[in-house]
């Protein structure tokens, strides 16, 4: 028998991080029962009574526009401290990159990312393979190219640098989101990469390279799974590792790589300090029992949690990338749902408390 507590006769023992796609959305859908769910973590001033984050691969926008973004779909208040995403980890380079030549590429808004998280002298990689002429042998052949490509020189007061794009070299590349145009990205980023930062060069030593996150696959609003920026890796590695005399050298982030668990956990313990006790003194004492990761997909979310051990507890869901009946047999998580909702749930009934 579970007894329940009242809200809050003691401070929470436990977080929880809900992974996105496939478990709180697909694509811009809320499934699951997703929106019922986290309101329940919510008092009905809209303050939280248990931390929680979105722990998540994705990325493209900043942590505020995607924060603002979950609010109106989810109908509830996310703050940009609760999102988490895949690049949320590159703010920790800034202090090695903050004023070298950077490049950024992938889906959305990746250069207005790293100029948002202080680093000064960065280009989106559609940007920056526009001075070069020619580097991308078959631009003319695609109609949908981005509208920079055209207009950069009838703009060039606002669009031009004040550093020299075609004669300083790229110290790094930083893989965002996923990329949009592969072909074209491969192609600079090799370009980049064995040139030593200055496309068109001879051999030089290669650029830091980093990826937000290595999924194979991933859940979109499509019913089959789809290529993620782990396939983009491969494919880059593979031809990279043809044509140079060195392999590939780079970081990846995102889960299930440990660093981003424990990254979590001090966010989470953040949100405790700043949303349910703000008059605390306490800033680095507060250890919680149990972190719950809510994730779909089992090499990432479920391995993660397994990799990091105590104090987390894997949750795994059947809408996104899982969907088998009985748990997953090489990362089995320490519970199986069918949907956020019984998630929640769960985690609530296991703590003993109603916050109905």
């Amino acid at each position: 028998m579970v007894i329940k507590s009242t809200w809050y006769s003691h401070r929470p023992s436990f977080g929880i991080a809900f992974d996105i796609d496939g478990v709180i959305l697909g694509g811009r859908t809320p499934i699951g029962g997703s929106p019922r769910a986290l309101r329940r973590l919510y008092a009905d001033s809209g303050t939280l009574k248990v931390p929680f984050l979105f722990l998540t691969n994705g990325g493209g926008i900043p942590e505020s526009r995607r924060a603002f973004e979950l609010s109106e779909l989810l109908g509830i208040k996310i703050s940009p401290s609760q999102v988490v995403q895949g690049h949320s980890p590159f703010k920790g380079l800034l202090k090695r990159f903050e004023n070298e030549l950077i490049v950024a590429t992938g889906k959305g808004e990746p250069a207005v990312v790293m100029s948002e998280y202080g680093f000064k002298k960065v280009l989106s990689l559609d940007e920056y393979a526009s001075y070069f002429k020619n580097i991308d042998p078959v631009s003319h052949n695609k109609t949908w190219r981005t509208k920079l490509a055209f207009d950069r020189h009838e703009n060039s007061s606002e669009l031009v640098p004040s550093f020299n794009v075609i004669s300083d070299r790229v110290k790094a590349a930083f893989v965002v989101s996923d990329p949009v145009d592969w072909g074209r990205d491969i192609q600079v980023l090799c370009d980049i990469l064995r040139s030593g930062g200055l496309p068109g060069e001879e051999n030089g030593r290669q650029p830091h390279l980093y990826f937000a996150a290595d999924d194979l696959e991933y859940q979109a609003a499509f019913p089959a799974k789809r290529l993620g920026m782990g396939a983009f890796r491969i494919a880059l590695e593979s031809i990279f590792n043809r044509i140079h005399h060195s392999p590939l050298e780079y970081t990846s982030f995102g889960k299930p790589n440990p660093f981003v668990f424990k990254n979590a956990e001090f966010i989470l313990r953040q949100l405790f300090l700043t949303d349910l006790i703000p008059d605390t003194d306490d800033t680095v004492s507060h250890a919680f029992e149990t972190l719950y990761m809510v994730g779909d997909n089992p090499s990432v979310d479920i391995k993660g949690a397994r990799q990091v051990g105590h104090p987390w507890f894997s949750i795994l869901t059947r809408t996104g990338v899982f969907g088998g009946k009985e748990n997953h047999a090489l990362f089995p998580a320490d519970a199986v749902v069918d949907d956020v909702e019984q998630a929640v749930e769960f985690i609530l009934e296991r703590e003993g408390l109603s916050l109905s």
